[in-house]
């Protein structure tokens, strides 16, 4: 599978380790983060660029890393289409997936080593969307973006 993968500078180490554990595991990863760690970029644009992607249906799953995740998933979901987790335990990285369907995984490297950032990237890519009663509340969200689209269409 292809997986678009970026980070600011803070999350620069974490995210080459990540390539090479996707590569690895037989995936694509394709970076669209910053290219060294002395490179100041703004994670908003990293979000922004990852989040497009999926949103355009190019890419199934994207990974965002910045200091904590936290920023790299509230700019991730504001993008309609997307669902951007910040997952740093097992557990989230599943439910994740399984009762949201986020395609999108973000993690802070500041929290999350990288032992425990393949372990996430593991389970999160082994889970798959389980339906049943998340399909109504998943469908709300789909419901949301697309009222969200039409409205910011209609104030251009």
């Amino acid at each position: 599978m292809k997986v678009a993968i970026g980070s600011d500078q803070f999350g620069f180490a974490l995210k080459e380790q990540l390539k090479t554990h996707l590569t690895k595991l037989g995936h694509e990863p394709v970076d669209f983060g910053c290219e060294n760690p002395d490179d100041a970029t703004d994670y908003p644009d990293v979000a922004i660029a990852v989040s497009e992607k999926i949103a355009g249906g190019e890419f199934e799953r994207g990974i965002l890393i910045c200091g904590t995740g936290i920023g790299m998933a509230i700019t991730a979901n504001k993008i309609p289409g997307v669902r951007a987790a910040c997952c740093h335990d097992p557990y989230s990285a599943e439910r994740a997936r399984k009762s949201n369907d986020a395609q999108v995984l973000t993690m802070g490297a500041e929290i999350v080593g990288p032992a425990l950032g393949r372990y996430l990237v593991d389970i999160w890519l082994a889970s798959e969307f389980g339906g049943g009663r998340s399909t109504r509340k998943v469908e709300k969200i789909r419901q949301l973006d697309e009222r969200t689209r039409i409205s910011s269409v209609n104030k251009s």
